[in-house]
């Protein structure tokens, strides 16, 4: 609900108020980001007429806007903190001062952010749309604040135009900008590399501390996520307030968090500034990706569950969000470049008989691709392997009763290549200077219309072509040797345009992201695609932090979880096939090796595990998250998805380190949360009944076997 109440505009969620206010100078302020408060015009409270210094102002000064809580604050005039935005201006200098002009309110609506993903309203949102302008050099910024009654998020993004006669330079603009209150607060953020993605980190800010979450790598997200939260310091996983902050965006991405001298503390969030320029000539604009704010009052495991909950109604758009999605076995652990048509056709024919309902071809059937060295670009088969086409390998896939996947990594070129050999100047380079290899590979510039419809085209006649159910969308390097500053972002628009037109021309395909493992699992695939390949890593043990700390923000029905051979092809780890289910059961299930080297009572199990993934899978994908022992602070993970009606309970729990055999009164209880506390729920194995408030009040003991790396899961009906 958007209210306008004098000079004041106040934005409603279902628990949440985000209040801003003119005041006389018509600035911009921000009054209130929390819990909801009651609606007035709050331009008149004379505290936020208060300055740190009042006694150095004359009574026709302008206020000093360092002490006050800005909404998309101008450096070098009244402010002299970290900017939302600076540019060049047609005089020559990076001097502005925005002034309030006016708002409207788009009713039902959301707004659309050319060339990017945003979040849709389906009628259930108004957008605010705020006019700032300094008319002194011909400035205006749009502000545009996306409202739903039922959630308590906001996604906020801003467009700069230039209304002067001659051309302005942008050197960066974030989509938000929120001032806090004077007070303590934490920030979580998300690093790591590959196979260790999205590690947790939680820090103390202080006045003074400036700190950056950026990530420059040209795709997004595996060095710092674009997702951060500012809690209260003693908030937790169930109590406390909680801030989160994420971007719908796949590039270069930065989030700001400064703590300034007077311990005031400001967040913003958007494109990088690092070696970013736009020039926008007279009338041009400039459109910042989306953030999506959210507000907690009931600790991070709410805030979590309200992110899953929106993405899946409001951002995620394809048609499998709410489908049954098939089990899968993928390829790449099982044969990597060394198969035949016969043995994948022996693979897939000992998965079927294990229960498994797609067959996915990973990595080297095109070209002449034989190892990691060549043929990137040149999307048809490999005629050694395929000698009869990739149609014909499908049909008897079909045949067999088995859908079929397919690998592919669109955005890269092989220096050995016909298509390199075509179009040596698709490379993304630096003129007259030699690109940088990765991988034996070079990527291919997105910035340029005819490689964008290249890509397209390429990969939409082998679909058109071949009865393909899904698509395994990589990018395995870098984008560096970037040609102009600003590239990256022009990369991405590159990149979302590819993908809006595969995913709008073939929308009964699954599409899954993979970026190197989980290199670019962001809001800004997820609108495309419905799931993302969390991590290279799948060993079970590495995977309970990784899922763990996914799951902040993004939902259990977008991380890709496969049960994997042992030892580990990544760590060397060797844990039970019972251990590795039941860690994939909490994401998208599916198995990722070579099942005719598996014994038969190993293939018995693995017809189990699919089985039971198919039965849970409908919870995992549509019920609510309940994080009840972390992994970063224990020597347990245990999580809990109930249904949305309370009926439908799965929890695991993995124990990773034995611990000295005694009398199990003393180990902790683990107690449930979001059940019905006045039913009654049967455990589906063994009978067992127990009353909701005494799982949740008092709980119950689990009953590890004696070894490391042991898990328990339980699967609860209400009766």
């Amino acid at each position: 609900m958007i209210i306008q109440n004098g000079n004041t505009i106040h934005l409603q969620g279902k628990t949440l108020s985000y209040v801003m206010i003119r005041n006389h100078e018509e600035d911009l302020l921000n009054y209130h980001f929390g819990a909801k408060i009651p609606d007035m015009d709050y331009a008149s409270d004379p505290d936020i007429n208060k300055e740190s210094f009042p006694f150095f102002r004359a009574p026709a000064e302008h206020p000093n806007l360092s002490s006050f809580p800005q909404e998309y604050p101008a450096y070098g005039r009244a402010e002299q903190r970290h900017p939302a935005f600076q540019l060049v201006n047609a005089l020559g200098n990076s001097i502005t001062a925005l002034k309030y002009k006016d708002c409207r309110v788009l009713k039902g609506q959301a707004v659309e952010i050319p060339g990017m993903p945003a979040v849709f309203s389906a009628g259930k949102s108004d957008t605010l749309e705020i006019t700032l302008s300094d008319d002194a050099i011909g400035l205006t910024v749009l502000l545009h604040y996306v409202v739903f009654d039922e959630y308590d998020i906001i996604a906020r993004s801003a467009v700069v135009v230039n209304d002067a006669n001659k051309a302005i330079v942008l050197r960066f603009a974030y989509s938000c900008c929120v001032d806090f209150p004077v007070g303590d607060y934490d920030l979580i953020h998300f690093c790591g590399d590959w196979g260790m993605e999205r590690g947790l980190q939680r820090t103390r800010l202080h006045k003074g501390m400036k700190t950056e979450v950026d990530d420059n790598t040209g795709r997004g997200s595996r060095w710092n996520n674009p997702f951060v939260m500012i809690t209260r310091p003693e908030t937790d996983e169930n109590h406390g307030e909680v801030f989160g902050f994420n971007l719908v965006y796949s590039g270069n991405h930065s989030t700001v968090v400064q703590c300034d001298h007077n311990s005031h503390l400001r967040v913003m969030q958007g494109v990088s500034p690092t070696s970013f320029r736009w020039e926008l000539q007279a009338g041009e604009s400039f459109y910042t990706p989306q953030s999506v704010i959210c507000y907690s009052s009931g600790g991070i495991g709410e805030l979590s569950r309200e992110y899953h909950r929106f993405y899946k109604n409001h951002l995620m758009r394809s048609k499998w969000v709410i489908r049954q999605r098939p089990i899968l076995v993928n390829s790449w652990e099982g044969a990597y470049f060394t198969f035949t048509e016969d043995t994948l056709l022996q693979l897939a024919k000992t998965s079927k008989e294990a229960g498994i309902e797609l067959f996915v071809l990973d990595d080297g059937w095109f070209g002449k691709r034989d190892d990691a060295k060549s043929s990137l670009g040149d999307w048809t088969e490999h005629p050694a392997k395929f000698p009869n086409g990739l149609a014909s390998f499908a049909k008897k896939l079909n045949e067999m009763g088995l859908l079929f996947g397919l690998w592919f990594e669109p955005e890269m070129i092989s220096p050995d290549s016909n298509l390199f050999r075509a179009h040596p100047d698709w490379v993304v380079r630096v003129p007259q200077i030699e690109p940088i290899q990765y991988r034996f590979q070079y990527v291919l510039d997105l910035s340029r219309d005819d490689v964008c419809e290249y890509v397209i085209d390429a990969v939409a006649k082998i679909l058109a072509t071949v009865n393909i159910a899904y698509v395994k969308w990589d990018m395995n390097r870098i984008v560096c040797d970037a040609p102009c500053e600003g590239y990256h972002h022009r990369y991405a628009l590159g990149y979302y345009r590819i993908m809006k037109a595969l995913t709008e021309r073939f929308p009964e395909i699954l599409f899954e992201g993979c970026c190197s493992g989980g290199g670019r699992f962001d809001p800004g695939v997820l609108a495309y695609m419905p799931q993302i390949w969390t991590s290279d890593n799948t060993d079970a043990v590495s995977r309970l932090k990784i899922q763990y700390a996914t799951s902040m923000c993004y939902p259990l029905s977008a991380m890709g979880a496969h049960v994997s051979a042992v030892p580990n092809h990544q760590t060397g780890r060797i844990t039970s096939l019972k251990t590795r289910g039941d860690v994939a059961y909490t994401g998208m299930f599916g198995f990722e090796l070579d099942l005719t080297k598996m014994t038969a009572e190993e293939k018995a199990e693995v017809a189990q595990q699919a089985e039971f993934a198919k039965h849970i899978q409908p919870l995992i994908r549509n019920g609510e998250l309940y994080r009840l022992r972390s992994p970063f602070e224990t020597n347990e993970c245990i999580w809990e998805v109930v249904s949305q009606e309370k009926d439908h309970v799965f929890m695991m729990a993995c124990r990773v380190l034995t611990v000295i055999m005694r009398n199990r009164y003393f180990d902790p209880k683990v107690r449930f949360r979001g059940l019905d506390p006045d039913a009654v729920y049967e455990d589906a194995a063994t009978g067992a009944r127990y009353s909701g408030s005494l799982l949740m009040n008092r709980g119950i003991t689990l009953s590890y076997e004696f070894k490391d790396f042991a898990t328990v899961n339980m699967e609860l009906r209400k009766i």
